[in-house]
């Protein structure tokens, strides 16, 4: 199940990606005018639980191939928007490849590193990064595994740490590496990493059902079609379930928090000479079988 938020004339609806439609599965009902689903967004119907999540599934089989009115819809007729707007928390780790740690001359991480990224960055899987040449000359893409947390864990372990996982999406962490990183800035890492539009998120969320190995996806950035990142997430420092067990010791993740689980080596800011986004750029990121995300990049 590809869990989605979209737009349909500005009006927003939830639902899913289903036979190459976007189906409505709060609004809709079905032949004999039972309502398909109630939830006001994606973020109530993580929070309703496995119960709710059945029954989309079963709502989503039944649908099948009909196509009916106000519940179904062609992808050329949406706007498909990041599936969830507004996370409670997105919780970045830094430098989780091995080579990606050796290319920016730092020590191997012995614990995960981890940072925060404003709510009001996240933007859609086809929407407009926006840079800001007055603010920062030196943005940077990081193309990243996103997990989505289906069940509140607090101090879980590493072994149960998956069965709190919703699902997985595409994440690009775009960061501003003069201020993450520059001393006359003071060093911000979640000021370099929050302005607005520096998170596309989708273009859906894959049910973790659909994912055999988590472990094993590749990782991979374009820009303006040249290859600059290609990784695997076997090549994670801390696996999935490790992050999710080191930071649910002390922070309870809730249904909808989001985890941006590190990128491979190939980042513009440790390429000579250094590559940053500009005016015209086109990046795409995409994990294995989750979908792309293909942004423009304009000041």
């Amino acid at each position: 199940m590809r869990i989605i938020t979209f737009q349909v004339q500005g009006k927003t609806h939830w639902g899913a990606l289903h036979n190459g439609r976007a189906v409505d599965l709060n609004n809709g009902h079905d032949a004999r005018g039972v309502s398909l689903f109630q939830a006001a967004s994606v973020m109530d119907f993580l929070r309703a639980g496995p119960a709710a999540w059945t029954q989309a599934r079963e709502t989503l089989a039944w649908l099948g191939d009909r196509e009916l009115r106000e519940v179904t819809y062609p992808l050329d007729r949406v706007k498909l928007c990041a599936p969830i707007p507004r996370p409670g928390k997105i919780i970045g780790i830094g430098l989780n490849y091995i080579d990606h740690a050796r290319e920016t001359g730092v020590p191997i991480p012995t614990k995960p590193i981890l940072f925060a990224k404003f709510s009001s960055s996240v933007t859609g899987p086809y929407d407009t990064i926006h840079v800001i040449p007055d603010v920062s000359q030196r943005v940077d893409y990081e193309a990243e595994l996103g997990v989505v947390i289906g069940r509140a864990a607090a101090r879980v372990s590493a072994d149960e740490a998956l069965n709190y996982v919703f699902g997985y999406t595409v994440i690009n962490d775009v960061s501003a590496r003069d201020i993450q990183k520059g001393a006359e800035y003071g060093n911000q890492w979640v000021r370099g990493k929050s302005f607005d539009t520096f998170c596309p998120m989708g273009p859906s969320i894959t049910t973790r059902d659909e994912i055999d190995d988590v472990q094993n996806l590749s990782v991979r950035a374009t820009l303006n079609q040249e290859r600059l990142q290609d990784g695997n997430t076997r090549d994670m420092i801390f696996n999935v379930a490790t992050l999710i067990a080191y930071i649910s010791q002390g922070t309870t993740l809730e249904p909808g928090d989001v985890i941006a689980t590190g990128t491979p080596n190939g980042v513009g800011d440790a390429r000579k000479p250094p590559l940053y986004l500009k005016r015209g750029d086109v990046i795409e990121i995409e994990v294995g079988s989750l979908g792309k995300l293909i942004n423009p990049v304009e000041d």
